[in-house]
């Protein structure tokens, strides 16, 4: 970990934390779309990692989101009336990391038997895997069924939510540029050579895996606590696909570009909102004609090549 990065880190905390202790002056329906920049700012540069650095295509990542959310949201409801106000925070930042955790146990368990595949045979598996999670805790009555989950207390700030996406982005950052980080980069690019170079895929795989999952469960932990409700139909399908479309419309394998696509597409559509009947309509068109024009990714531009001689 180089010193700039630090830094980075430390004055997007710090930047986090001021805005945050200011924001009983901000309008609070802003600030609440700021907080969901900055969740899916963490989903998008997880899965990232998965799609993007390490070459998998998963589809399972609103699963992980779902195991962090409930999870953090159901350790906070038992242990609130238990303790003091004053270890509130001590309760939230407990149960982001129990989700998170647990999150990235499960992308283990799903990752281990599957990650020896790769392309749409991963997609479809991990397709499957989400779906599989999302029925469990619709059938779960400790976790509120098909009704969901709720008086969950709102404790998600500006100042959690940025600083999580502001380490997220850290630690994805330091591991692809790592020397251990040449080894996603080497699986993505040729997995065979890779493999004949003394590489195991699966172990890259895997870590990728387990690293996107952890901090998928701990956004997760984030929109329940900014939410305060968790209902099952929100971590279906259609939420993996607005991951995946942030992740590809920002360029695989580019964390900036994926960080502007996913502001971008939180975004858009709340300006469509006067737009209501339709607004979901215009929003998959602009979609459609982004990816028409720009098929690379939208925030994805070539290096010019010094003229050879």
């Amino acid at each position: 970990m180089n010193s700039g990065a630090k830094r980075y880190l430390l004055l997007a905390l710090l930047a986090a934390l001021i805005v945050s202790g200011f924001s009983a002056y901000f309008n609070r329906y802003y600030l609440g779309v700021a907080i969901d920049v900055g969740i899916n700012i963490m989903l998008a540069v997880s899965l990232n990692l998965i799609n993007g650095h390490t070459g998998q295509f998963s589809l399972g990542h609103a699963g992980f989101m779902a195991v962090g959310g409930y999870i953090a949201a159901k350790f906070s409801l038992l242990l609130q009336p238990a303790l003091p106000p004053w270890m509130q925070p001590l309760i939230f930042c407990a149960g982001l990391l129990l989700g998170g955790a647990i999150a990235a146990l499960t992308g283990l368990a799903v990752g281990v038997p599957t990650l020896r595949l790769y392309g749409d045979y991963l997609a479809i598996v991990t397709l499957g895997f989400g779906e599989i999670i999302r029925v469990i805790f619709q059938t779960s009555e400790t976790f509120g069924a098909a009704t969901g989950l709720t008086g969950i207390p709102n404790w998600t700030h500006f100042g959690w939510a940025w600083s999580g996406a502001a380490i997220c982005v850290f630690v994805v950052t330091c591991l692809v540029n790592s020397t251990y980080g040449r080894g996603f980069i080497a699986v993505k690019d040729d997995e065979i050579a890779a493999s004949a170079s003394g590489i195991n895929p699966v172990r890259y795989k895997v870590t990728a895996f387990v690293v996107g999952a952890f901090f998928a469960g701990v956004a997760g932990g984030l929109y329940a606590h900014h939410k305060s409700f968790l209902s099952p139909t929100g971590f279906d399908f259609m939420k993996s696909i607005d991951i995946v479309v942030m992740v590809i419309l920002g360029g695989m394998g580019r964390t900036v570009g994926v960080i502007i696509a996913a502001i971008l597409l939180t975004l858009l559509p709340e300006y469509l909102r006067e737009f209501s009947d339709y607004r979901m309509i215009l929003y998959a068109l602009l979609i459609i004609l982004i990816m028409i024009a720009r098929p690379q990714g939208l925030f994805t531009f070539a290096r010019r090549r010094p003229d050879s001689k």
